[in-house]
């Protein structure tokens, strides 16, 4: 049966009635994919309208819960002539979507912050979900570490990784898979391409897969063979590494995400590094793979136990190398724990 949270979102945000379409709001209120529907919650209780497409296995998954479901009839202002007021999350919805409200004569209200504050904070539920995708992120990984060979381009490494994961029992990839060789590695989204493995490269590779809608991050940095040329990038690597785990150590309940990134950036200017740390420590991981909190130079969001988000740093030499050490960690009872655990020691194939 689906984890509905429809009832908890609406008592949140208080208006007359709640209308959700947004695909991964929708889902985080019905725990039901689907790439069309509404949710609409009222003091009578919700209704998820959706097209004939998913209509039987949304009865199926959502028999017996809070959230009644019912076959979508257009035009959606029927669904809301009875109401003069409704929430709906601004930052996701358009100019018109928004004036078709007002034009229905209804006062608008945005139901954004409530959305933040309720999926920031992971339900035990979301927590066995996100850690069933760390764990088959970290056994691809493995697997994938005795399969690259020289010539392999990108675009196989990545293919390969993503294979591993479905094969593992994930949905799909989280976002696209980075893989990086060599240079390509200095930039830090670099678009996977056709440049093919050579003796003595860096691979960096940025990933993630999910599993019952729910996301895992992670990145690791190796060597495919040491051809002598790396020492620089071997010290870069061993303090990235000691920023990676110095967030783990020192991050506590109540501190900012900018008190977070100063952690590991602080860390990095001790060896001259952190002008070459050209991103944020981290961000907030769920149905989204970049959720609430931000961890950041500027974030005043707060860390509070319960939230799950990312710990990156990293340091990129144009046109040299790059290297970033990520897992998707969380803070419970005031501690940091990996949910991602693969390796992070230097590994040279």
């Amino acid at each position: 049966m689906a984890h509905t949270n429809a009832s908890k979102i609406y008592n949140l945000v208080g208006a007359e009635a709640v209308l959700t379409e947004a695909e991964d709001l929708r889902k985080y209120l019905t725990g039901f994919s689907s790439s069309f529907g509404y949710v609409l919650s009222d003091k009578d209780g919700s209704v998820f309208y959706t097209d004939p497409r998913y209509l039987e296995a949304a009865e199926r998954a959502l028999d017996g819960t809070e959230i009644a479901v019912k076959k979508f009839v257009s035009p959606l202002e029927d669904l809301l002539k009875t109401y003069k007021q409704v929430a709906v999350p601004l930052e996701k919805i358009g100019y018109l979507e928004h004036k078709k409200l007002l034009d229905c004569g209804l006062s608008v209200v945005d139901s954004s912050d409530a959305f933040t504050q309720a999926m920031a904070v992971k339900e035990d539920y979301e927590i066995n979900s996100i850690k069933k995708a760390c764990n088959i992120t970290d056994k691809a990984f493995v697997r994938l570490l005795g399969e690259i060979k020289e010539g392999m381009t990108e675009n196989d490494v990545a293919a390969l990784l993503e294979y591993l994961m479905r094969q593992g029992g994930a949905s799909g990839a989280s976002f696209d898979t980075i893989v990086g060789f060599g240079e390509n590695s200095s930039v830090p989204h670099h678009e996977t391409g056709l440049r093919k493995l050579r003796f003595g490269d860096i691979i960096l590779i940025d990933f993630g897969c999910k599993t019952d809608g729910y996301c895992s991050d992670c990145t690791r940095t190796v060597l495919f063979g040491d051809d002598n040329k790396h020492s620089d990038f071997k010290k870069a690597y061993a303090h990235v590494l000691e920023a990676h785990n110095l967030v783990k150590e020192k991050v506590v309940s109540g501190m900012t995400g900018s008190e977070a990134d100063a952690i590991a950036r602080n860390c990095l200017k001790k060896y001259g590094l952190d002008n070459l740390f050209t991103h944020s420590l981290g961000h907030g991981i769920g149905l989204n793979i970049h959720e609430f909190p931000r961890l950041s130079p500027k974030s005043e969001d707060k860390l509070i136990n319960g939230m799950v988000f990312s710990d990156e740093p990293g340091v990129y030499l144009a046109g040299e190398y790059g290297i970033r050490i990520e897992d998707t960690v969380m803070l419970c009872n005031n501690e940091v724990i990996s949910l991602t655990d693969s390796d992070k020691k230097l590994i040279i194939l």
